[in-house]
């Protein structure tokens, strides 16, 4: 699994959204990615990744394709 299906089915998993969906999703544009859901998203990013994200980018993922610019400065390749 590349690292974009990763990312994407992380957030298939924890928001139920489709995949279509996904480019423009935002933080709390839906029900489920509240701040409750957005850290769940940040420790299972962390998690998968092998990152520890710092609380600037924590607050800066704002995004689904906001995420991919955060991840990458982590050398996440999307």
């Amino acid at each position: 699994m590349t690292n974009l299906e990763k990312y994407d089915q992380l957030f298939l998993r924890a928001f139920r959204v489709k995949p279509e969906d996904l480019p423009t999703l935002k933080y709390r544009g839906i029900p489920l990615w509240d701040s409750l859901g957005h850290m769940d998203l940040m420790g299972d990013l962390e998690e998968t990744f092998q990152i520890s994200l710092s609380t600037v980018d924590v607050l800066d993922f704002s995004s689904y394709e906001k995420g991919k610019e955060v991840l990458a400065k982590y050398g996440v390749e999307l």
